[in-house]
């Protein structure tokens, strides 16, 4: 079974599959100076039939190794994944090879940070390594199909480095 060890995630490292959410780099003062907006940090996208919602999912914690075969993407709208907790949690995207997923690659959240995930991006399934794993979610809501799976013949290990 192939291992693969996840990277640290940063936005360089992350751009070809989404935007890196976190309170980091430049900021404008708001609220009589007393909060630091990090203003317009992620490319949200729904499509023409859609429009944004947001929902709070609730996942079972996963421990590495990690082991995974499935992957999917949403071909009509991105999809934006934002901790509820500050533990970090692993991301599993693979590029996209001639309609069906390459060879993934995974990244390790550092506790503060979340992610968007562009339209169309094969991604694994939401990953947190504690509990509690409550995201708030910003993604498509329409009435056309947005969830293509895939599962990988063989299955994948993420390992610690």
């Amino acid at each position: 079974m192939p291992e693969i060890l996840p990277l640290p995630l940063t936005a360089a490292a992350f751009a070809a599959f989404g935007d890196v959410l976190e309170a980091a780099g430049d900021f404008r003062l708001i609220n009589d100076g007393m909060c630091q907006r990090h203003h317009d940090r992620a490319r949200l996208d729904f499509g023409p039939d859609g429009r944004a919602g947001i929902s709070v999912f609730n996942a079972t914690p996963r421990a590495l190794p990690y082991v995974f075969d499935l992957v999917e993407r949403h071909p009509e709208g991105s999809q934006a994944f934002l901790p509820l907790s500050q533990h970090p949690f692993l991301v599993i995207v693979a590029p996209d090879a001639d309609g069906r997923p390459g060879t993934p690659q995974t990244f390790l959240t550092n506790g503060a940070q979340g992610i968007n995930l562009h339209r169309g991006t094969w991604h694994g399934v939401l990953t947190p390594l504690q509990a509690p794993g409550l995201f708030a979610v910003v993604d498509r809501i329409g009435t056309t199909a947005n969830l293509e799976e895939y599962r990988y013949a063989q299955s994948w290990r993420v390992v610690a480095g």
